[in-house]
């Protein structure tokens, strides 16, 4: 499954990589996000990894994050890898002005089991998710800007 989302920001592509390179600012814009733990590597560059902990509801998920790609201000990815769950992320920033950005996602996820018919049925409910995740971003970014 395959999907992109974006939201323009109101502030200039700088401001809004400082915010989004800083992992202390990950729990002020993902909802359920307890913590997030460096495991290997050099924290935000290629081939670091980290392990993230959310709280979904009464449901514990951890995940594995892989730094792929660290070209700011244009591009930063990685991958997300739990049980049943591989997801690839490219986030990119385009400036639309010197005071707005725009912020694209793309997501790529991979099933294996049971998770493929979740993945299948529930499409909607990953794009509205990830949706949901830009427009937290923008509005603490702009609030922080």
């Amino acid at each position: 499954m395959t999907y992109s989302n974006e939201i323009d920001i109101d502030l200039p592509r700088e401001k809004v990589i400082l915010l989004f390179d800083n992992p202390e600012n990950l729990k002020k814009w993902m909802p359920g996000l307890i913590s997030f733990e460096p495991v290997s590597g050099i924290p935000g560059q290629p081939g670091a990894v980290a392990k993230l902990k959310f709280q979904m509801g009464k449901r514990m998920m951890e995940m594995t994050e892989t730094v792929t790609v660290r070209q700011l201000p244009d591009e930063f990815s990685g991958t997300y890898e739990m049980k049943n769950v591989y997801n690839e992320v490219k986030n990119k920033f385009i400036p639309l002005g010197p005071d707005k950005t725009k912020y694209i996602t793309e997501s790529t996820f991979h099933f294996k089991g049971v998770m493929r018919i979740f993945g299948f049925l529930m499409k909607g409910a990953f794009i509205k998710t990830s949706q949901g995740y830009l427009e937290k971003f923008k509005k603490f970014a702009e609030e922080e800007g």
